[in-house]
């Protein structure tokens, strides 16, 4: 997908008093950012910005952090924003470089309609591949919980393997979504796929 730039992006993120900026020199110390100690959940890959918003409204004692790759795509987002949440940041960084970042100080970690990689040469950028859920065990406090939905069978099937593999225990698990009675929150991407009949695979895993 070809991003488009967007003018003066730089400069309303750094404006943001959403978007937290040099997010290094707060290791293993987020928790002062939000003046509690409620537990901290991250979207990697949060795109425009829907889900974790709501997820933020509707859950006021959880923390959460919505993380972006690109400036182009977080600026979206943060224009978006429609009142100041105090339990909500956002943060531009690629999710290679998370360790540097979080120092076991993650609940849960969401992964929504996340770039698939379905060629089999590309399988270790997947997010869930085997490089990624070491990342993410550097992340969490203690107990580790994933969610992730998507409409791509390659990814899911692939991620359902290394998650096993990996030690995680699943909770739940479909591959039609909308069908069960799983509590959700829509992504622009879901609301789309919903339109069109696409089905969403929904996991949820857990590990001690």
């Amino acid at each position: 997908m070809r991003l488009r730039n967007v003018k003066n992006a730089k400069e309303i993120i750094e404006n943001s008093k959403y978007v937290i900026k040099d997010p290094q020199t707060l290791k293993g110390k987020f928790q002062s950012i939000f003046h509690n100690n409620h537990p901290i959940h991250i979207e990697i890959g949060m795109g425009k910005g829907k889900f974790i918003y709501e997820m933020a409204r509707q859950n006021p004692k959880i923390n959460f952090i919505g993380i972006e790759k690109y400036e182009s795509v977080l600026v979206r987002a943060v224009e978006k924003i429609e009142e100041m949440l105090p339990n909500l940041k956002l943060l531009c960084i690629d999710a290679k470089n998370l360790v540097d970042v979080f120092d076991h100080e993650i609940s849960c970690i969401y992964l929504n309609f996340s770039d698939p990689w379905p060629k089999n040469r590309h399988a270790r950028r997947r997010l869930t591949s085997p490089i990624f859920l070491n990342i993410y065990e550097n992340l969490f406090v203690s107990e580790r919980r994933i969610i992730q939905k998507t409409d791509n069978l390659i990814l899911f099937a692939s991620s359902l393997k290394n998650l096993n593999n990996y030690g995680y225990q699943f909770e739940e698990i479909s591959l039609d979504l909308a069908s069960t009675d799983i509590p959700n929150v829509e992504t622009e991407y879901e609301m789309k796929f919903k339109k069109e009949g696409i089905k969403i695979n929904y996991l949820k895993v857990s590990k001690k």
